[in-house]
């Protein structure tokens, strides 16, 4: 806490001395940006592996400190934090800055508040967990350049054994006061951890997946063969005495886990379980609503993108009920990529052009456009039968690392080709690319803003993206305005059955069922879907919820603008502030739209 003490002393003497003899040397939001970067930067210093992220290489040889201390050392700066923000005259702040006053204030208060739920998680799922994101943060993030570079990946690997024993007592602590994951979860998790530890130097002919990765990496690299000798040797040391016996443990305990586990699904098992739910929902809505508003509002809205559906099946001459509509969609090989290399390279090829067409077409709805560059890339085979169907990994901020756009093609029957476009605007253009990309380059607002984000507003803006091309002539197949159409029910769907697992407490099966019956989706598909909303309660809900609040405030500004509005005006405002809570995102559209 020493060197957190003497910041603050100093950043107090620093606030005096700016304003010396009448003379304002900066204004008051000037000030308040500079507090909040360098609040920003001392957060960055402490954590190794979010500083590869941001493409600095500083502690580039360290891992992340996750034990139990440490968090409550993060709380005690939270509190120190909001002490020295309330130092600043909030009067003397302009529009931004006020706004960065209060998200500050908001996301400190909440990491406070959310302390007393730290164990109401599983940090080892099928989904996102530590076993397989770290392989794939060594993967995707650890760039070797240099012969540096390639030893500091060594001690990464080095480091592994005390994260895994933070880990371990983490899991231990949460099976005490019975939080452990649903029994479907156990399977997925120990074939992820044995592929981890097949391959050389473990068993096995082939290189494991992290060899692989290093010994390719350092190829590249203009060093004689017998550093490269060595460099190999000692990652094959690592590898075999800190990363296999790291994994070894956490899969020995977690088969004996694995004896008491539930087949139960939903939070609400725990104690507190309703509690902790509604501050989910409140967390990524940023709302107050209710989960049984949510899930009204989800059966309302897929019983309208229903009627939507019947609409384009009358168009297509198909006769019938919506189910049979559905069977047709999935029975349909015309509408399927083959389950083949050679099925799964169409599919990337045509994904990459349907991206350079829309890029070509952005002016017509954005006036900002984004400067990172994108990448489209399959997902890693260790972590594709549990990944989701697609995702998005942000560009480096100083454009070292372009942004990957992530397509699990294990499974082509999961990737129809009336899905395709759809999925695609959702993650690259208009979608997640463009508003991350936009926000990391916006000038004049702090870094705390610029990559935070709300998942209302991202993910809400992800499915708004999903609609935009509709008004750019794209979804002229009315197949491919189907499959848009099923993407929104996708998200509709998630209001109904994510409060119905967690709150009207649905089994795991009866979601899966409700799912099948209402979406052309294979049954594949709808299992890893459910199965994510069970082991991360709350967040899929907030597409809709954002979509719905973007489209809203859309209608408001055009009936209040008139003839003046200009839908690249209204893009431009609603990215311009990066992400926001969805109440302060009305507040400044409003306010635009008023002027």
């Amino acid at each position: 806490m020493k060197a957190q003490f003497t910041f603050s002393l100093f950043f107090i003497l620093f606030l005096t001395s700016c304003q010396i003899s009448g003379v304002n040397t900066l204004s008051e939001t000037e000030q308040l940006n500079l507090f909040l970067d360098q609040r920003y930067d001392m957060a960055v210093d402490r954590w190794p592996e979010w500083q590869s992220y941001l493409g600095i290489k500083k502690d580039y040889d360290k891992l992340n400190d996750i034990s139990e201390a440490n968090s409550l050392h993060e709380i005690n700066i939270a509190k120190e934090e909001i002490d020295l923000l309330k130092k600043f005259n909030y009067s003397k702040l302009d529009e931004q800055g006020k706004i960065s006053y209060d998200l500050f204030i908001k996301k400190k208060q909440q990491q406070i508040d959310d302390y007393q739920w730290r164990y109401y998680n599983y940090p080892i799922n099928q989904l996102f967990s530590w076993h397989s994101d770290l392989p794939a943060f060594l993967i995707n993030i650890h760039q070797i350049q240099t012969k540096k570079d390639a030893e500091d990946y060594i001690a990464r690997i080095n480091a592994i054994p005390s994260q895994a024993k933070e880990i371990l007592l983490g899991l231990k602590n949460r099976e005490q006061l019975g939080i452990i994951p649903p029994r479907f979860v156990f399977p997925y998790v120990t074939k992820s951890i044995q592929e981890l530890l097949s391959g050389q130097p473990f068993k096995g002919d082939k290189p494991s997946t992290l060899l692989k990765d290093f010994s390719t990496k350092i190829e590249k690299l203009n060093l004689p063969p017998t550093e490269k000798d060595d460099l190999q040797m000692k990652v094959t040391e690592a590898l075999k005495m800190a990363y296999q016996p790291s994994l070894q443990s956490l899969l020995s305990y977690w088969k004996t886990l694995e004896k008491k586990a539930s087949q139960k699904d939903g939070i609400w098992q725990f104690k507190d379980g309703d509690k902790y739910y509604q501050t989910r929902l409140n967390r990524y809505t940023t709302t107050e609503m209710s989960a049984e508003s949510i899930h009204e509002l989800g059966l309302s809205e897929v019983a309208r993108i229903h009627q939507e559906m019947q609409t384009i099946q009358k168009q297509l001459g198909i006769q019938g009920t919506l189910k049979g509509f559905f069977k047709h969609i999935l029975s349909n090989p015309k509408l399927q990529y083959a389950n083949t290399d050679k099925g799964r390279e169409q599919f990337l090829e045509e994904t990459q052009k349907l991206i350079a067409n829309i890029k070509s077409k952005l002016p017509l709805q954005f006036g900002t456009l984004p400067k990172a560059e994108l990448l489209v890339k399959a997902v890693e085979p260790f972590r594709e039968k549990s990944s989701a169907s697609a995702f998005y990994s942000a560009a480096a901020p100083d454009g070292s690392r372009p942004g990957i756009y992530y397509v699990n093609l294990s499974n082509m029957k999961e990737q129809p080709k009336f899905k395709m476009p759809a999925l695609t605007f959702h993650e690259t253009i208009p979608g997640h690319h463009l508003q991350l990309s936009i926000s990391r380059e916006l000038k004049n607002i702090p870094k705390f803003r610029k990559y935070g984000g709300f998942t209302a507003y991202t993910e809400g803006w992800g499915l708004y993206a999903e609609y935009i091309p509709k008004e750019m002539g794209f979804y002229q197949d009315l197949y491919e305005d189907f499959g848009r159409l099923s993407m929104e029910l996708l998200r509709a769907l998630r209001l109904v059955v994510d409060t119905g697992i967690h709150y009207k407490k649905w089994s795991r099966e009866k979601a899966i069922q409700y799912t099948l019956e209402n979406s052309a989706q294979d049954r594949a598909e709808v299992v890893r879907q459910v199965e994510r909303y069970i082991v991360n309660p709350g967040q899929a809900v907030a597409y809709k919820i954002g979509m719905m609040k973007i489209l809203e405030l859309r209608k408001k500004a055009q009936e209040l603008k008139g003839a003046k509005f200009k839908i690249t005006e209204f893009h431009d405002e609603v990215l311009k502030y990066g992400a926001l809570p969805l109440d302060v995102l009305e507040k400044r559209i409003l306010a635009w739209a008023t002027q």
